[in-house]
């Protein structure tokens, strides 16, 4: 499977996260990036990922851009769009997007979801005629998942729902398109503030800690995380080469794409849901005007009949 991750390339997250500080940018490097090149760029991450870079972000992609130029030896920007341009950087366009986009990511993010998830959607699955769950595994995707948040946390969700409900089994694919994302979400190292939303029961079940008191870092337990299965997607892509789910949840990454991006993903997101499952977006989305078989059950939660 190829993967996919959370991208951000705005200087603010729509959720109303704090704004992620752009790397500073070397002096005299800035003007070495032209607005021709620039514009190349722009072109490309969007043609490639779906993001818009508008003119405004042009500091930003600047100072990014300094380490690949670091890394590959390079004196400006303009060198590195001619060398990219023109072929003399072949595997290139991973590390670009890896350094372009941002993964913005947490435990239980908008956690309305997640008691939705428990509270309706579970139960409705369980009694569809196959008891999804029982009958076979519930099948949960995370789209673009970032460092891997948002599957462990459905990871511990429905790990707890499962104790009280005996033979309820599921499976759990987190994609991204930034490689370097998904390496750290197989790893499953994080901040140790970052557990924080966790419960603290739950975090003594799922997560973690070092004994070294100068460590201040947590990792998953091996069972959670023998719970997800991480590959690289790009929902830009004409197919996605999943199976068909149960629920899916592709939150916060909408707002990012152009209104004809928005629908063409949506309706290949529709393609992998199968008929009854059930579609998470963030609270900031919809999917509303682009002819989806979807109905809404609640605040950016639909159905597809």
């Amino acid at each position: 499977m190829r993967p996919l991750t959370r991208i951000v390339v705005s200087d603010a997250d729509h959720g109303g996260d704090p704004p992620e500080e752009a790397r500073p940018v070397p002096a005299g490097f800035g003007e070495h990036l032209s607005l021709r090149n620039f514009n190349r760029l722009a072109d490309f991450i969007q043609n490639s990922a779906g993001i818009r870079l508008p003119l405004a972000k042009k500091s930003m992609v600047e100072g990014r851009l300094h380490r690949r130029l670091k890394a590959l030896g390079l004196a400006s920007g303009d060198e590195y769009c001619a060398l990219l341009f023109g072929g003399g950087l072949e595997g290139e366009a991973s590390h670009l997007i890896d350094v372009i986009t941002t993964n913005k990511t947490d435990f239980f993010r908008e956690p309305e979801h997640f008691r939705l998830l428990v509270a309706r959607v579970l139960p409705d699955l369980l009694e569809q005629p196959v008891r999804i769950g029982i009958g076979r595994p519930l099948k949960v995707w995370s789209a673009a998942c970032s460092t891997g948040a948002e599957p462990y946390t459905l990871a511990m969700v429905l790990d707890d729902f499962a104790r009280g409900r005996r033979g309820f089994r599921f499976e759990i694919v987190g994609t991204d398109i930034c490689t370097g994302a998904l390496d750290k979400a197989r790893m499953a190292v994080y901040p140790a503030e970052m557990i924080d939303p966790v419960p603290p029961d739950w975090r003594k079940r799922y997560v973690l800690r070092t004994r070294d008191p100068s460590d201040a870092s947590v990792r998953m337990a091996p069972f959670v995380r023998e719970m997800v299965r991480f590959g690289q997607l790009n929902l830009m892509e004409e197919s996605y080469p999943l199976d068909v789910m149960d629920v899916i949840f592709v939150r916060n990454i909408l707002i990012y794409f152009d209104r004809e991006t928005q629908r063409r993903v949506l309706i290949r997101i529709c393609d992998r849901l199968r008929a009854g499952g059930y579609l998470f977006v963030g609270h900031s989305e919809t999917v509303a005007g682009n002819g989806l078989p979807l109905e809404s059950v609640a605040a950016a939660l639909y159905r597809r009949v």
